[in-house]
């Protein structure tokens, strides 16, 4: 099976991802594109590493994931190829696989070499393009790229735990659709520090002087808070809760919330992207 699949930053209004897809099926006729996201927010390759980790487990060994994102070839950022878990990403070394290396040892990466052997007009994305279906093809990373054994990583994707193992200080690296809020704060880690003891999530502590916004439960699913209580579901709608995403990561939001006519978890709680919230444990 040939899958390759698209994460870029493009947005659905120009031609730029329909161009995309027709330079794949001109490389690759064969080639089945499954589109991940194009609604990334420009250049912010927090948002597209945790989007890309949320989403390649869904696909089967093998798949190809072409990330478009902060493409552009340079001294600081060159280009490169990864094996990891058995899939393959192809994407510029912008520290956008953070994420994925956190979790399991890259099996190899490639530093891709092939930009001389393209037409002097060929751009990043064509690059993308042509390893992309050489590797959907069953090709080999080393016909493509010398091999590397290291890539760049980035700070904002891992949160931070005391010296007194008794406080997770993480951040938001993602507002879903709903406005719920992602954290980068894992249930592994999240176990693993806490031990079982009591815990509590402080929501808002760029306010120093706001009175604490705090959560002491972690659902297993958003009807949980319902189910836990004595009254119907509507009684608990627009309360906020905390639930570890299908990802594995902490996240925040309002039951029931409605972007249009209430508000979400973020502009109900006033926390935005790169804001801090911690677990402080009793």
């Amino acid at each position: 099976m040939s899958i390759i699949t698209l994460t870029t930053d493009y947005g659905l209004k120009d031609h730029f991802v329909g161009a995309l897809k027709g330079k794949i099926l001109s490389e690759f006729w064969d080639a089945k594109i499954v589109d991940i996201s194009h609604d990334i927010d420009a250049f912010n390759i927090t948002e597209a590493s945790y989007i890309l980790s949320s989403a390649y487990t869904s696909f089967p060994k093998g798949t190809v994931h072409l990330v478009g994102v902060d493409i552009e070839r340079s001294k600081e950022n060159q280009h490169i190829a990864m094996q990891w878990n058995d899939h393959y990403f192809v994407c510029a070394d912008n520290g956008i696989l953070s994420m994925l290396i956190q979790k399991i040892v890259p099996q190899k990466i490639v530093a891709i070499n092939i930009h001389d052997r393209l037409l002097p007009q060929a751009t990043d994305m064509d690059v993308f393009v042509k390893v992309a279906c050489h590797l959907a093809k069953g090709g080999l990373l080393n016909v493509i790229g010398k091999e590397i054994n290291e890539i760049k990583d980035i700070t904002d994707l891992k949160p931070v735990v005391s010296d007194d193992k008794n406080t997770i200080k993480g951040s938001v690296i993602y507002i879903d659709n709903f406005g719920n809020i992602v954290t980068n704060i894992t249930k592994q880690l999240f176990l693993e520090v806490g031990k079982n003891r009591p815990y509590e999530i402080i929501l808002n502590e760029k306010y120093a002087y706001a009175k604490k916004i705090t959560l002491k439960t972690i659902f297993a699913k958003y009807s949980d808070i319902a189910n836990a209580g004595n009254y119907g579901v509507k009684n608990y709608e627009g309360e906020k809760l905390a639930v570890f995403n299908e990802a594995g990561f902490l996240e925040i939001a309002i039951f029931r919330s409605n972007a249009s006519t209430v508000g979400t978890a973020s502009s109900l709680l006033g926390i935005g992207y790169r804001d801090f919230i911690s677990v402080v444990f009793k």
